[in-house]
């Protein structure tokens, strides 16, 4: 489940969004369905729809840690961060980006040695739909995304399609 609230403390935004309209608690994703998306007055008037701003993004997850979630992978990558994460594709909402910061290879649940950065090319649905374990969420901001509440995720498949010289 993925949902929007203002007046959440963990992630809190103003409680209008640019456009000046009020913001109020809504769910996203409901029970792996889309519930909401978001509207400008103008789209949402061509629509039909109200006009919505979600401000903030929280998602539900489990109650383990990163590094238990990290001992519980047999090969893998950690990604520690992503950066200039870009969309390709509105209509698949394929997104292109970079990791950044930490990236290590991880095998039989311990971290091995790091490893360069990658580009990826990767729509949040594809990636929803390969998740095989969430963590406790935590407080992520960026100024690309506003302030979200994630938890770590253990994905199944994740589309890394180059290695990048960036540190």
């Amino acid at each position: 489940n993925i949902h929007s609230d203002p007046w959440d403390t963990t992630a809190p935004v103003l409680p209008w969004g640019n456009d000046g309209l009020a913001r109020t608690r809504l769910p996203i994703v409901d029970k792996g369905r889309i519930a909401n998306l978001e509207y400008s007055r103008y789209w949402a008037q061509k629509q039909g729809k109200e006009p919505v701003d979600f401000g903030n993004i929280l998602m539900a997850g489990g109650t383990k840690s990163t590094a238990e979630l990290i001992e519980g992978t047999e090969k893998g990558i950690l990604v520690t961060r992503t950066w200039y994460i870009r969309l390709v594709d509105p209509q698949t909402v394929l997104l292109t980006g970079l990791t950044r910061d930490g990236t290590f290879y991880i095998e039989n649940g311990k971290i091995k040695y790091p490893i360069k950065n990658f580009r990826f090319n990767e729509s949040p649905v594809i990636m929803l739909n390969n998740i095989d374990e969430l963590g406790k969420p935590v407080r992520v901001s960026s100024d690309e995304v506003g302030t979200m509440v994630l938890p770590p995720m253990r994905l199944r498949d994740f589309t890394f399609t180059s290695l990048s010289d960036a540190v």
